[in-house]
């Protein structure tokens, strides 16, 4: 298994209390450089996981790490669910999902709480379909937040699940690694008050048992049809499974 890598390196505090700490701390600043670092790609990347589910029509979504929300609100507007509970552990990005949620008047819809992502606090068999989109790269433990996503799902419910990968061809590769390691690190230290944050970014993606070995992962914790689709030469990956 890959090394662990954590946000603040010299801190004592776990990898989720780091996680949920460093969240907080760019929360106000997350949405804005989300969107300017990926040039906006990142919103064509979402649209494209959240169609993985359109055939399924799954009344009752969990979003797993969910942020500021605008996965969910992606999958609102694509899916047509019932309900989507969004479940994050850092209360900073929570609130700014909920001052969304209530200016856009989709409370009923769209629920977020605090919870740990390796130990929902949620029923066995309780969701037609689990998501995450670049949140299982900050699991403290991906293998058992993979299994309990799927002791959430219904039988036959699907995971989707969009995270970052490690390009191989040149020479975007190449290209890739340069923007990740000094052009993201740079401009997050000049808009956000956590630097760290955005040098943990490539740490993180560059430790992270992406294509095949993740694959692998979510077989060996019970993922059926498992499947991975990269996106943008590799640039992120849509991995699936079904209960």
């Amino acid at each position: 298994m890959s090394k662990t890598v954590t946000p603040y390196q010299h801190d004592d505090a776990t990898k989720k209390e780091q996680v949920a700490d460093m969240f907080n701390n760019i929360a106000k600043t997350y949405d804005f450089l989300n969107h300017f670092l990926s040039l906006g790609i990142d919103v064509i990347w979402r649209k494209i996981a959240i169609n993985e589910l359109k055939k399924d029509k799954p009344a009752r979504v969990l979003d797993v790490a969910t942020g500021t929300g605008d996965f969910a609100f992606e999958a609102l507007n694509i899916l047509k669910p019932e309900k989507i509970v969004g479940v994050d552990i850092s209360q900073g990005m929570l609130d700014i999902a909920q001052q969304k949620i209530n200016k856009r008047r989709l409370s009923d819809k769209y629920e977020v709480k605090l919870g740990d992502s390796e130990k929902l606090p949620f029923e066995a068999d309780e969701f037609n379909a689990v998501t995450v989109a670049y949140g299982v790269r900050n699991f403290e433990n991906l293998e058992a937040g993979l299994a309990d996503m799927l002791r959430v799902l219904k039988p036959g419910g699907k995971a989707v699940i969009l995270e970052f990968s490690k390009p191989r061809a040149f020479p975007i590769k190449q290209l890739y690694n340069f923007y990740f390691n000094y052009v993201t690190p740079g401009i997050g230290k000049i808009f956000s008050k956590d630097a760290r944050a955005y040098t943990y970014l490539p740490e993180s993606v560059a430790a992270f048992p992406d294509g095949r070995d993740f694959v692998a992962l979510m077989d060996k914790v019970g993922f059926k049809n498992t499947k991975n689709r990269p996106l943008a030469f590799g640039i992120c990956s849509i991995y699936t499974g079904v209960k």
